[in-house]
């Protein structure tokens, strides 16, 4: 494990603050504290955040069954406890809690993948065919009532601006299902006034650059 990757020592850090990690996870995290001081000033700032987070709370005496369990517990077992590590066990059920908050704040900030846009193609007997789904940088498909498309055949993805000229957009994977990778400049379509059209082509797409078999589904791409 690479124990210098910036994340994977926040992480650590933080659990080892918060008191999460198992015992044998705890004495090899204390060996890697001796050496390493920013890695005890990491420790330091998550143990100051804590403490800063039970200011305002009244004291309460701890009863003397509860140590007495705790040394219950402890012995005849050797603690291991780095020099200046201020932790106090009342607190690890709030800072779990606080930890829960901030895991799903931050994975809320990581998920911007969803989609934009989305259309369902039609056949020409008005029957759902096709979902399309516009990601950032990628389209999902999803077969509703697809024909069966015999293997040395493909079906391929059309953008139609407002021109008329079908720009390609990328080959179906074999049973409808499956993403389609957009270039840069196929991106660029995305959020323009376009339908979108799937042709029947060789195996692999047009050789041509533009639709050479029969439209078999098409639709308009809206935003959500």
């Amino acid at each position: 494990m690479n124990y210098q990757t910036p994340a994977l020592r926040r992480a650590l850090a933080a659990d080892y603050a918060i008191g999460l990690m198992s015992a044998p996870a705890r004495r090899r995290f204390e060996q890697l504290l001796l050496d390493d001081a920013a890695l005890r000033a990491e420790v330091a700032q998550w143990q100051e955040t804590l403490v800063s987070l039970t200011e305002s709370l009244p004291e309460h005496p701890v009863p003397d069954r509860v140590w007495q369990g705790i040394t219950a517990r402890i012995e005849p077992q050797v603690l291991h406890v780095p020099e200046k590590r201020p932790f106090w066990n009342w607190l690890r059920v709030m800072a779990a809690v606080c930890s829960i908050v901030v895991l799903v704040f931050l994975g809320s900030l990581y998920n911007r993948d969803d989609a934009r846009y989305t259309a369902t193609l039609l056949t020409a007997s008005a029957q759902p065919a096709l979902k399309v789904e516009a990601h950032e940088d990628y389209l999902q498909v999803e077969p509703l009532t697809l024909a069966a498309v015999d293997a040395d055949r493909s079906l391929e993805l059309w953008a139609i601006p407002a021109d008329g000229k079908p720009i390609s957009l990328g080959v179906i994977p074999a049973g409808g299902k499956g993403k389609v990778e957009l270039s840069e400049a196929q991106r660029g379509l995305i959020g323009q006034p376009i339908a979108l059209a799937v042709s029947l082509e060789p195996k692999g797409g047009s050789p041509t650059g533009q639709p050479t078999g029969p439209v078999l589904y098409q639709g308009a791409l809206a935003e959500l």
